[in-house]
């Protein structure tokens, strides 16, 4: 039997790195913890409490989508974010939703790949 013991990252491919960055690091307000570069192309690692959220165009048949799998990023206060995230021009493909232990929403960065906004309900 395998013994995972954490996960190590999560990735999203990106065409565009520039935009991508703008995205992560100006709309979601994350900070780069790495940047690996190799010729021309880059992969951007932000630490979020204790996890790894990777950005890359490293990998020409990694491609952006709304239906792979999308990571779920808790936040401080949900409404806020819902906001900043409108007033980014952001493209929701699930709208806000309140499911009695959560509120979430899920929406795309600009190429396409989907995230979610999560804040958990006091119980």
């Amino acid at each position: 039997m395998i013994n995972v013991t954490e996960i190590a990252f999560t990735g999203y491919p990106v065409t565009d790195m520039p935009r991508a960055r703008a995205f992560y690091e100006g709309v979601l307000g994350l900070k780069p913890a790495s940047v690996f570069e190799h010729e021309g192309k880059q992969w951007v690692e932000y630490d979020i409490a204790g996890a790894v959220l990777g950005v890359t165009n490293m990998a020409p048949d990694w491609k952006p989508s709304t239906t792979g799998p999308s990571v779920a990023l808790e936040v401080a206060d949900f409404d806020a974010a819902v906001v900043a995230l409108r007033a980014a021009g952001v493209k929701f493909l699930v709208e806000p939703m309140d499911t009695s232990v959560c509120h979430m929403a899920v929406f795309t960065d600009p190429d396409g790949n989907s995230l979610c906004i999560h804040h958990r309900d006091p119980h």
